[in-house]
């Protein structure tokens, strides 16, 4: 398969990637969905005044509304680079639902730090929660997966269809 990982076999492979530009505070994501190693979709958006993990765990959320619209019941693979979207998913992901979305404090002080963009984790959770047939995936990022690299140069032209002011 050219355009995923070693290994990586039917259903669905979603391409996901966020982007951000610190001068400006602008931000991109995206999402490129393969069946049988082509491209049958893609998506992609700018904000304003984001960071780059809101935009990483953003095309995580936009892949899984696609595959909600689009595919809902199928099995899917989203593959993202960010180590932070894939852990959040699939290990923190509890831990912070259970702690109010907070993150607990190993001096003692537990519960007392709010999640950064706890609203998508919440609606990340929310529906990763209710489609069994989706899983996270970590993929090396700029290593020549095609899919890694067409939903990053997405995620850039979603980051500079921001206007600048």
């Amino acid at each position: 398969m050219t355009s995923g990982p070693p290994g990586a076999r039917h259903g669905f492979h979603v391409f996901v990637d966020g982007c951000h530009e610190p001068g400006s505070g602008h931000g991109g994501w995206a999402f490129v969905v393969y069946r049988d190693d082509t491209e049958v979709a893609s998506g992609f958006g700018g904000v304003e005044r984001s960071t780059n993990n809101a935009m990483e765990v953003t095309a995580v959320l936009e892949a899984i509304l696609w595959i909600e619209n689009t595919a809902a019941g199928e099995p899917a693979v989203i593959w993202s680079d960010s180590v932070y979207a894939v852990d959040g998913c699939n290990h923190w992901r509890p831990i912070w639902k259970n702690n109010g979305w907070k993150k607990s404090n190993p001096g003692g002080r537990g519960r007392n730090r709010p999640i950064p963009d706890a609203d998508i984790w919440k609606d990340v959770d929310t529906r990763l929660s209710g489609n069994p047939s989706i899983a996270i995936a970590w993929c090396k990022g700029h290593s020549g997966i095609a899919g890694n690299e067409r939903a990053d140069a997405l995620a850039d032209q979603g980051r500079r269809s921001i206007r600048r002011t």
